[in-house]
């Protein structure tokens, strides 16, 4: 009688430490248009431009994932980047809205260069000189980043009431010949950023690239739900006074008989601080919709290729971790804080050399922070044993990315960027040493991107190790 009463109790432990039906993965998908109005200032570049009309409408495309009591959405927008104001207020506002907590929420950009300039430094001096000048700023005619907040919540709150249960596969795909380091050695000894089509004091570059395709496939029943894409490469292919997803709205185009008509591509940049599209060994041009066309058809080709081997995770896994690494920001004198803001009227003329604008920017966007360290957000989603997504704030370099990656215990995972703030390039200690347009182009010190690396591997060892699961 004891022993099987003994028997029984084990039984029961076992039952209670793994769930004999462990709830189902659930997933939702939205598309909601976030385009600004015809002549808004354009970001990207630094010089005033404003918007002519519109290419190719910009969007806020949303995924929430829930699986039992376990919710989080992950959103990518059309845009340069996302303000941490910004995407505080749209979590908080989609929070309210879905239960889902704002913790577990990740709003991404993808760093169109031909989206709105509706923020940082750059945008307030625009802005404030056309109200010293006019009275009233004429391309500023609606408040966007609240209309932005609003409908990235709008988003995150039709994909979370659209959620059905998903068969999830994962998996790695490769791409050759797209993605270039942009950052090289020279003759002289120093490392420059895009030197020039077929420069002859190149020597080599300066770092790798991540030639990886991230993928994941999410099929309701017979149909495609969404296909997330995350490949490490600038979006800064097209250029001009319209708007444009960049590449990205190619490879949707080139995956649409895949997907279906409902189908969704969502898009996550890599960490890409210093890769681009640039091959400097050829002579021929690469900008505009014909190059981003190229781009994203190749880019396709390869994420076909790749669907059928992509591995179905039957024991999904879903839970959410995040810290804050507080990273010490530069610093500059009086002098320097009171010439910069001199020097911002040169910025988009041949009065100032460009790493001196690139500076001043830099200098003035500092002013705008309120400490003298900045919170950087790093967020890690598991998703089955094998499958993990981190998130990281501002334009991270490739080694970084590469280096999360190799720690990772999680046979898939994707490295995004520039998730819930824009505070500008992180580079490596390297590269600070190496110069040139990124490092001055920096808020954060030395060392801030090998504090997230570090962050991000922790959290990632954490949920492998994690005995939890969504159950009912």
């Amino acid at each position: 009688m004891i022993r099987r009463t003994a028997i029984a109790l084990f039984g029961i432990w076992l039952v209670g430490m793994v769930p004999l039906h462990a709830a189902e993965l659930q997933a939702g998908v939205a598309v909601v248009d976030i385009t600004p109005p015809i002549g808004y200032r354009m970001a990207g570049y630094f010089s005033e431009r404003f918007n002519t009309g519109t290419h190719d409408p910009l969007q806020a495309k949303a995924l929430v994932l829930r699986q039992g009591h376990e919710q989080a959405a992950l959103v990518f927008c059309d845009l340069l980047g996302i303000s941490r104001q910004i995407s505080e207020r749209a979590r908080q506002l989609a929070a309210e809205k879905t239960g889902i907590p704002a913790a577990n929420l990740l709003i991404a950009a993808t760093h169109s260069h031909t989206g709105p300039l509706y923020m940082g430094a750059l945008r307030q001096y625009f802005h404030d000189r056309a109200v010293a000048d006019k009275g009233a700023d004429p391309h500023e005619k609606i408040d966007y980043p609240a209309v932005l907040a609003a409908k990235i919540a709008e988003a995150i709150g039709k994909a979370a009431n659209s959620a059905r249960p998903v068969v999830l596969s994962a998996g790695m795909a490769r791409q050759e010949g797209l993605a270039f380091n942009r950052r090289f050695h020279m003759k002289d000894g120093t490392v420059q950023f895009n030197p020039g089509k077929l420069n002859p004091n190149i020597v080599r570059p300066a770092g790798p690239i991540d030639p990886d395709v991230g993928l994941l496939r999410f099929r309701a029943g017979d149909k495609e739900l969404a296909l997330l894409t995350v490949f490490a490469m600038h979006l800064d292919t097209v250029g001009g006074t319209e708007y444009s997803a960049d590449y990205p709205f190619y490879l949707e185009r080139k995956l649409r008989s895949f997907l279906g008509a409902e189908g969704v591509s969502l898009f996550g940049t890599g960490t890409c601080g210093d890769i681009n599209h640039i091959d400097v060994s050829k002579k021929d041009p690469q900008k505009g919709q014909l190059e981003a066309g190229r781009i994203g058809a190749v880019l396709g080709a390869t994420v076909q290729e790749a669907l059928p081997k992509l591995r179905p995770q039957r024991s999904p896994r879903l839970a959410v971790r995040r810290t804050i690494v507080q990273a010490p920001l530069q610093k500059y004198s009086t002098e320097a804080i009171a010439q910069a803001r001199k020097d911002m009227a040169k910025i988009g003329t041949r009065q100032l050399p460009f790493l001196k604008q690139v500076e001043a920017y830099k200098i003035m966007s500092l002013q705008m922070l309120p400490s003298q360290t900045l919170p950087m957000e790093v967020q890690v989603f598991r998703l089955s044993e094998d499958v993990a997504i981190v998130g990281l704030p501002g334009e991270i370099f490739v080694e970084l990315g590469l280096a999360i990656k190799k720690a990772s215990p999680f046979p898939v995972t994707l490295v995004i960027e520039l998730c819930n703030d824009a505070p500008g390039y992180v580079p490596t200690i390297k590269a600070f040493k190496e110069g040139s347009y990124e490092t001055v182009n920096s808020r954060v010190q030395p060392g801030g991107g090998e504090k997230l690396v570090e962050a991000a591997i922790q959290l990632l060892k954490e949920l492998a190790t994690s005995q939890s699961s969504s159950s009912p």
